[in-house]
């Protein structure tokens, strides 16, 4: 019974990394986001410094995960809760590297005057982040229902992205000296839709560790 309790606890605090992480994420693609949409290049390089932090984290629950199997010999549903914290916060690793390449095309556009006040790529922001939140929670809570109605918040994305590339593609067409701030936002859409589908990945996880069976819900 103390070992149990011991390994429930450790999971718990495995629970409360990933946790973190998606925390810490978040903050790094609202700020990205909000760093092109006012052109604040301070608040572009804290999010391209910052990113030491996202990575000392995850390399932390990497190490705890292999710890844990090591040590603990876990199997069935403990073990695939391990694996599936170590795949969920590689996921969420990536969502802050693509929050730095946001960053850094803020810093590229060089305080040059937008085509438009942006509402699609924030809006796709503010979806990704709902996602990232709700998918830790559900890996928290070992919901897999929750985790599988993050595929239609995808297809919102995806949609967003989609209006946003036919949009700058007017753009470029009318006016050729847009093109170069228009194809960099067009990379930001990108930027985002990517980390859309790794939220679905991450949705993909806490499935997988309910039903023990894989499901692509990035269809």
């Amino acid at each position: 019974m103390a070992n149990r309790q011991m390994f429930d606890k450790s999971l718990e605090e495995l629970n409360e990394k990933v946790f973190e992480l998606g925390r810490k994420v978040n903050s790094r693609v609202d700020a990205a986001v909000k760093s092109l949409a006012n052109q604040d290049f301070e608040l572009a390089n804290k999010v391209v410094t910052g990113d030491l932090e996202i990575n000392e984290l995850q390399a932390d629950i990497e190490e705890t995960c292999m710890l844990l199997i090591a040590q603990q010999q876990p199997f069935a549903k403990d073990l695939r809760k391990i694996v599936a914290a170590f795949k969920i916060s590689i996921n969420l690793e990536r969502i802050g590297d693509l929050s730095v390449d946001v960053a850094k095309h803020t810093l590229r556009t060089g305080g040059q005057k937008l085509l438009k006040p942006l509402v699609d790529l924030p809006r796709m922001s503010d979806i990704v982040q709902q996602m990232v939140l709700k998918g830790i929670e559900a890996y928290k809570a070992e919901d897999a229902e929750a985790a599988q109605a993050m595929a239609l918040m995808d297809d919102e994305v995806d949609h967003l992205y989609a209006q946003v590339f036919r949009e700058l593609l007017v753009f470029m067409m009318e006016e050729p000296k847009t093109i170069n701030q228009a194809t960099y936002l067009i990379f930001v859409g990108r930027f985002l839709e990517r980390m859309g589908d790794y939220c679905t990945n991450i949705a993909e996880e806490v499935v997988y560790v309910e039903t023990g069976k894989r499901s692509d819900l990035n269809l």
